[in-house]
């Protein structure tokens, strides 16, 4: 089996488009969540989203190529090409190697609606547009970027809800293991925009509120409801070898992955199906349980949710009390994207000496009490993480990284 190691990592964020600039976010405890009118305007019942600038583009990409994509996709562009840039990935090297990439992604709300309303008010299909089908389709960022950045191995899209970012990264490392690929772009990406998350604001899943910044309030007793957020992140994931042979700089390794369905309920997630996926996770990278120093847990700040992942930190941890914190408590939840960012943030963190606070969290409730959620930024030093990502349809991917 070859080993997996992070050589790159690029990000746009609502915390920061660089990684210093994230770092400093995440050390300081800011909130990216703001209030905004337009979604009040338009009639959504909660009014906080996370604030992301939207990308230029037109110094990277012709124009002809910028119509192909929907904003997902420009915030895609602009962490790959940051990540490829960290990885001295260049674009000779590129040219003469199987490069893949499997992106998690799964909504292009904003581009469908604009295509098709077009339609209807022209009654005409040609009124939809040349680029219309290639922005809304779910594989837009894959078949976007390996056509960008030529990459050649294998061009996939990761599609599992909120645990898609941390699929993607997942199923890279298991065809690098394998020897079936030598590196993959990996990440997740999430439009920001208020059409991809109006519905899940009709079934009230949002946080009600004065406050933005005290909006999103992870494994709190007082909290009611997520934050949504969006960008992108990506990872450049390569074999040791590979790694070494290039020069790379190699931040972190891969050294398990763990994967469930909780075949249940499509909305209500359970324990046994979270616990399933951190065991299968920690059997999988043979660690000691006692060597896991951070826990960045998938807690998006709603009741149930919260509440059954803490019950399984709980049931596979036991008597060891973990540190554990949620960066959407500062973000907001990234949807698609939060598996790849929160790996980003978690290896910052790791990297840099401390753990950033779950901020607004104030006092647990009764099932919530069980783990030891950290309030404050903390300056502690661990080398190894684990990241939990769950989504709709009870699909649970853990993941556990190593520092290098």
């Amino acid at each position: 089996m070859e080993r997996v190691v992070i050589t790159g990592m690029g990000i746009w964020s609502c915390l920061g488009t660089t990684l210093e600039e994230v770092r400093q976010s995440l050390y300081e405890g800011k909130s990216g969540i703001i209030k905004s009118q337009e979604r009040i305007d338009a009639g959504f019942r909660s009014p906080f989203t996370a604030n992301i600038p939207l990308p230029d583009l037109k110094p990277f990409v012709g124009r002809n190529q910028r119509q192909f994509m929907p904003e997902e996709a420009q915030y895609a562009y602009m962490a790959t090409k940051d990540a490829l840039e960290a990885a001295r990935l260049d674009q000779d090297y590129i040219d003469q190697h199987e490069v893949g990439i499997i992106y998690g992604n799964d909504s292009v709300s904003e581009a469908t609606m604009v295509s098709l309303d077009k339609f209807r008010q022209a009654g005409s299909t040609a009124a939809c547009g040349s680029g219309a089908i290639f922005q809304s389709m779910n594989s837009t960022v894959t078949m976007n970027l390996a056509c960008l950045f030529h990459l050649k191995g294998i061009n996939l899209t990761a599609s599992a809800a909120c645990a898609s970012g941390s699929q993607s990264i997942g199923l890279g490392a298991l065809l690098i293991r394998n020897g079936l690929q030598e590196c993959v772009v990996c990440g997740g990406a999430q439009e920001a925009n208020m059409y991809g998350v109006a519905s899940f604001d009709g079934i009230q899943s949002f946080a009600l509120n004065d406050d933005p910044i005290k909006a999103s309030r992870p494994f709190d007793r007082d909290r009611n409801g997520l934050v949504p957020g969006g960008g992108a992140a990506t990872v450049i994931l390569e074999s040791y070898e590979s790694a070494v042979r290039r020069g790379a700089p190699i931040l972190a390794e891969i050294i398990g992955w763990g994967f469930s369905g909780n075949g249940d309920h499509i909305s209500t997630p359970n324990v046994a199906g979270p616990a399933r996926s951190l065991e299968l996770c920690l059997k999988d990278s043979g660690v000691d349980i006692r060597s896991i120093g951070y826990v960045n847990a998938h807690a998006t700040s709603t009741k149930i949710g919260d509440a059954r992942e803490a019950m399984a930190i709980a049931q596979i941890f036991g008597d060891y009390k973990v540190p554990v914190t949620s960066t959407k408590s500062q973000t907001g939840h990234e949807m698609w994207m939060a598996g790849a960012s929160e790996i980003i943030y978690s290896t910052l963190m790791m990297k840099n000496g401390f753990i950033a606070g779950n901020i607004n969290f104030e006092n647990p409730d009764d099932e919530t009490n069980c783990i030891n959620v950290l309030a404050e930024t903390k300056e502690i030093q661990f080398d190894q993480f684990l990241s939990n990502s769950f989504g709709f349809g009870g699909t649970n991917s853990t993941l556990i990284v190593k520092n290098l």
